[in-house]
């Protein structure tokens, strides 16, 4: 290279690097491609119609990110460079348009929204369910100060910025539809001296006969529920609030999971689970009428620190896929109740339709067997209780008789623990096709109230109510 090129490309790079500190933002430089996954130049900006020449001015991240964020933040979003922007004319100092799944930005906060993010956001690829214990020495004070610094922590990843001290691991991504929601366990309130502001939803769950469950893993002071798009926004987002947690909170258990990646199908579809089979297709949706009543606290609750929040149950649970992979197809949607294809139920249809509980076949018998998955599970069976399902599934390796440590990080959603989750798990306790299929080893309960207001942090009203 002559003296005269690089002594034109110096200015340009040091400007480069005086706009993102001066941004705060991470590195928008050359991005990684959607589905090849290399690293992908900029290219040439297209001639303006009206002159022919190519347009000077540069568009910024933040504007980029409006441009192609209100497709993303519908779910509804296509992976690959083909797709990418050019926002500049000259090729080796432009920035490459993020996709729309890196652009997609879901606010940790904002005038119209009553729930924290993680709860309706659409899926996520990658996923990571984090508890923590208050350390011995911290009160109620500690908690605070820490809600407050995970909250800041928050809305800068969640906005795809870099928070101070940052580890660069995700210098050169976008927010990747990150969110971060924070809930606390039942033993918080005892640490913090807040038990007369303990709600009764909260009161452990019961015992279940097919529990197997590690209290090393289970439960928690607080808990953290992180999901994206990008396994190193993911990991960016767990390292930081962990080291934001030093000297207040520990680390008790971490659960790692994924789901496929947006725009990975030709439209979005339902997810599947490790069986094989679509998992959700019940799902209260919130265009009902009583989805806010299922899935949220109401007005009149008791504690009003936690109206508008939700009560998150995790279960991890262990899929015995050897055993299960033996079973002909015909017997795997006989145990569910639906067809592994297209989510269908057995009385006929598509994955939307209906299930005909009282259809019998030539035989006389149910077409849907009486203890199938789908029919047990189902709110006409549960005297209409309904949950929002929201899980990751989970490989961690293999065990030693080599058979896959693989399963579902079960996370549902609700206003009441009881009429929901324990209702429908006692039933599915006394009698479920699917339970020799599943061992459930690890389990917690956990209060996730609104979002933070204008600011505050998230939990400021029980904290300083």
């Amino acid at each position: 290279m002559s003296k005269q090129t690089s002594g034109k490309k110096a200015p340009q790079k040091a400007a480069q690097k005086a706009t993102q500190k001066a941004t705060g933002k991470r590195n928008p430089g050359t991005r990684t491609g959607g589905q090849g996954g290399g690293r992908v130049p900029a290219p040439a900006a297209a001639p303006t119609p009206e002159t022919g020449a190519s347009p000077a001015p540069e568009l910024s991240r933040r504007r980029l990110l409006g441009t192609v964020g209100a497709a993303g933040a519908a779910g509804l979003v296509a992976g690959g460079a083909g797709g990418a922007l050019a926002v500049s004319a000259a090729q080796d100092t432009a920035p490459t348009a993020l996709t729309s799944i890196g652009s997609t930005e879901v606010a940790f906060r904002k005038a119209s929204a009553t729930h924290q993010a993680g709860i309706t956001t659409p899926l996520q690829a990658t996923g990571h369910l984090v508890a923590f214990d208050l350390a011995p020495d911290a009160d109620r004070k500690t908690a605070a100060a820490l809600l407050r610094r995970w909250s800041r922590t928050a809305e800068e990843l969640m906005a795809g910025r870099t928070p101070d001290a940052d580890t660069g691991v995700a210098l050169d991504a976008g927010p990747s539809s990150l969110t971060v929601t924070f809930g606390f366990g039942h033993s918080f309130f005892d640490r913090t001296g807040l038990t007369k502001r303990r709600p009764v939803q909260l009161d452990p769950l019961p015992d279940f006969s097919a529990d197997a469950l590690d209290p090393k893993r289970s439960n928690g002071d607080l808990w953290i529920q992180i999901g994206a798009d990008d396994a190193l926004v993911a990991f960016h987002a767990l390292r930081a609030l962990q080291k934001d947690a030093a000297g207040s909170a520990r680390l008790r258990w971490q659960m790692n999971g994924f789901n496929r990646t947006p725009g990975a199908t030709a439209r979005p579809r339902t997810a599947r689970n490790l069986m094989g089979q679509i998992d959700g297709t019940n799902n209260p949706k919130p265009s009902d009428k009583d989805f806010d009543e299922r899935i949220f606290v109401g007005r009149d609750a008791d504690q009003a620190w936690m109206r508008g929040g939700s009560y998150a149950v995790v279960r991890r649970i262990r899929m015995l896929l050897d055993d299960w992979e033996k079973r002909s197809r015909h017997a795997q949607e006989k145990v569910i109740g639906r067809r592994k294809d297209n989510g269908a139920p057995l009385t006929g249809g598509s994955e939307s339709t209906p299930m005909r509980l009282d259809a019998t076949g030539s035989d006389g018998l149910p077409v849907i067997p009486v203890n199938a998955h789908a029919r047990i599970a189902a709110p006409a069976s549960n005297q209409g209780a309904a949950l929002l399902r929201r899980p990751f599934s989970f490989h961690d390796g293999f065990r030693e008789d080599g058979a896959p440590d693989a399963g579902l990080l079960f996370v549902c959603w609700q206003a009441d623990p009881l009429r929901a989750f324990t209702q429908i798990q006692r039933k599915l306790d006394r009698g479920d096709a699917l339970s020799p299929f599943l061992r459930h080893e690890a389990s917690g309960l956990f209060a996730v109230p609104p979002a933070a207001e204008p600011g505050g942090y998230v939990g400021r009203p029980l904290l300083e109510g």
